[in-house]
């Protein structure tokens, strides 16, 4: 043993008990580098999040001169209804955030309203990045901690999400079916759709879906929670969800009240309705950022007959702006409005006061 590294050695040994370790004086280095980390992957989300809405708004606009449609005639808009159709838009999402929340509840977590309002309207920002999976990044992020495990808020983010895309193709399907059987491959898509993300959230079916992935390594308790994922539940969030579609309908039917020349007609608040929901799913299933180019696939068929190619297209875009700018109002407001740091801890519940899992 070399002279430095004896005296290290009997220096040490002759430090007084109460003096501080060099170990217990200085943070750790793994600390150090995982708040690095933690900043580097905040960079990393939020620079994605920016590049998707800025890709959003140049395909929408390119879209807007391919039709000829200048950015001079946003003049002769009726901003009222864009307004209108803004505000309609952010009520219709109230429901599936209120589904969310019940599902969360559900599996025996206590979220808190704000944090779970700020989870939810930020999230969606996610949807504008290649595969949508920053959605449950972003949602499980800031709703975690508040009274809600990490884990279960992923699982529940995938119960709503796919939950509110089964309807809206289901509630698409039906109208199609009732009053516009001539689009027929459209109503197909429609069904097709319903039962692909429609039969994963039914509750027996989830339940064994989520073990099978061996989501319990990350959560043991998580199987006992799905107990909460019942018949009940899921009735209550497809009524839900269905009100939610409607006023997303009427969204559209704003936007398209605001173009010069075009008046929507009650009759055709159906037609309206379902191409919101049809196109809606389609491009989330689709996983390109912000169902970019697909919801024009289902919006031209279902509207240009009545009121015309142009038309149809501007609308499409219109609503995807408008939609775009609620979602970052309601994001900056809430982003700002940042709930007081809460040290709580997901309650968990005895085996016994769950519920007996429903077929």
């Amino acid at each position: 043993m070399g002279l430095p590294c004896f005296l290290s050695v009997r220096l040490a040994r002759l430090r007084p008990l109460n003096s501080p370790s060099p170990s217990a004086a200085q943070p750790s280095t793994s600390s150090a580098w995982l708040g690095r980390l933690k900043l580097v992957v905040r960079a990393v989300v939020i620079a994605l999040v920016v590049w998707g809405v800025w890709y959003t708004v140049q395909k929408a606009a390119r879209s807007l001169q391919e039709e000829e449609f200048a950015w001079s005639d946003l003049a002769r808009l009726d901003v009222r209804w864009l307004l209108a159709a803004g505000a309609i838009y952010l009520a219709g999402l109230a429901p599936a955030c209120w589904f969310w929340r019940q599902v969360l509840r559900a599996l025996g977590q206590r979220p808190m309203t704000l944090p779970l309002v700020r989870a939810y309207f930020i999230g969606h920002l996610g949807k504008y990045v290649p595969g949508k999976a920053l959605v449950v990044v972003l949602r499980t992020g800031l709703i975690r901690g508040a009274g809600v495990d990490a884990t279960t808020a992923a699982v529940s983010v995938f119960v709503e999400t796919l939950t509110m895309m089964a309807v809206g193709a289901g509630f698409a399907a039906a109208l199609l079916a009732a009053l516009y059987r001539e689009q027929r491959g459209l109503l197909v898509l429609g069904v097709a759709m319903a039962l692909g993300a429609g039969i994963p959230t039914l509750p027996p079916i989830f339940r064994r879906l989520v073990m099978i992935l061996q989501v319990k390594r990350l959560n043991p308790q998580i199987e006992s929670a799905l107990r909460g994922l019942d018949w009940r539940l899921a009735l209550g969030g497809w009524t839900a969800l269905g009100l939610g579609w409607c006023l997303l309908g009427a969204s559209l039917a704003a936007v398209l009240q605001s173009i010069p020349g075009v008046e929507v007609q009650t009759s055709q608040a159906p037609l309206i309705a379902a191409t919101v929901a049809l196109a809606m799913v389609a491009g989330f299933l689709s996983l390109i950022p912000g169902g970019l180019g697909v919801r024009e696939l289902v919006v031209i068929p279902l509207l240009a007959p009545v009121y015309g190619h142009g038309t149809a297209i501007v609308s499409a875009v219109l609503l995807r702006l408008i939609w775009l700018i609620a979602e970052l109002s309601a994001s900056s407001i809430l982003y700002v409005a940042r709930p007081v740091a809460s040290r709580a801890v997901a309650p968990q519940r005895d085996a016994a006061d769950l519920p007996e899992p429903r077929p």
